[in-house]
């Protein structure tokens, strides 16, 4: 007998990655390994020297073949076994292990917008559909599109054993949310590429893409993003920790350092409307949903808890995302004794 692994990888399409993947069969009970690619079609590589290595970091069932087929995320290696340019999970790596004493967790969510060809799914032809309002955890058919994908995609993410937390509709019609988390940097991050290519493959099949565009439609429409929640040991048990969290990410140039990197089109998003601060200013507060960094209010009345950056982009790299907070909060914390 023979088993399929579908390995899947992060490409180097700029300014936003893209996922690939292709399917290797293995023999019953045979282990994953290492496998090639021509880098020269993925933004990875010229053509004299196209070839790239796989290098398996996680995997889990299939929940689209069944059976114990397996999708496997890779890393993308030179032939040197050295971490290709474009593998940004070889720089998170040695940030999670620096601060893995301080119990760092992440929660992400995922926004991202169905089309049906060129148009959002549930946009009528030539024109538009009401005024947002309506569409946020709505239901009916006149308001709500594409929850048969949606709910195929979760029982996917289920079945895949992903740290998938919930989901709901969106403020725009066709605009949908998912959750991965809360879990550590590595572990939300790998699971959420997975969840990605899960989504892309689930609308697939119902002949509909999905897009993490950051402002899918121009205008007064919501842009999509994947607000970050974040959390520390310490955070979970001082409410200090929250407020030197929310500083930090504040502190000098700091803020233009993690907007830079939290995806391409973020000066599209983050206006100061639709539910953002502006791209080049920075903000905390409880409850504030017009703030860079929100504190819920529940963490405010507990004393502990978890903050919400809200600036990062759907398009944004989770092992970028994760990699700049750990490092920017855990640093602050550790030097203020927090930890």
């Amino acid at each position: 007998m023979s088993y399929k692994a579908e390995y899947i990888w992060i490409d180097g399409t700029e300014p936003t990655a893209k996922l690939r993947s292709k399917t290797k069969i293995l023999a019953d009970g045979e282990a994953l390994s290492i496998w090639g690619f021509d880098g020269s079609s993925t933004n990875q590589a010229q053509g004299h020297a196209s070839d790239r290595v796989l290098q398996p970091v996680f995997s889990c069932p299939d929940p689209i073949r069944g059976g114990d087929n397996v999708l496997v995320l890779c890393e993308v290696m030179n032939i040197d076994m050295t971490p290709h340019e474009s593998n940004t999970r070889a720089l998170l790596r040695p940030v999670a292990e620096q601060f893995g004493d301080q119990e760092p967790i992440f929660g992400i969510e995922q926004e991202y917008t169905f089309f049906d060809g060129i148009r959002p799914l549930g946009f009528p032809v030539g024109g538009f559909p009401a005024a947002q309002g309506g569409y946020y955890c709505g239901v009916g058919a006149d308001e709500i599109f594409g929850r048969e994908i949606v709910e195929k995609h979760l029982d996917h993410c289920l079945a895949a054993g992903l740290a998938i937390s919930g989901i709901n509709a969106e403020v725009m019609p066709g605009q949908w949310e998912f959750q991965v988390g809360p879990v550590g940097p590595l572990e939300v991050s790998d699971q959420l590429w997975i969840a990605r290519w899960l989504l892309y493959r689930t609308a697939e099949d119902f002949n509909v893409s999905a897009t993490l565009n950051p402002k899918p439609v121009k205008g007064d429409w919501n842009g999509a993003g994947a607000h970050t929640n974040f959390s520390t040991k310490a955070m979970r048990e001082d409410y200090r920790a929250i407020i030197t969290a929310c500083e930090a990410l504040g502190e000098g140039s700091k803020p233009l350092d993690h907007v830079k990197n939290y995806g391409a089109g973020i000066d599209e998003r983050l206006t100061g409307l639709h539910e953002t601060a502006p791209w080049n200013e920075f903000s905390y507060g409880v409850s504030d949903r017009g703030a860079s960094v929100r504190i819920p209010w529940q963490v405010e009345k507990d004393g502990k808890g978890y903050i919400e950056d809200r600036r990062p982009n759907a398009n944004v790299d989770p092992y970028v995302v994760t990699r700049l907070i750990v490092d920017t909060c855990c640093t602050s914390l550790k030097k203020e004794g927090l930890v």
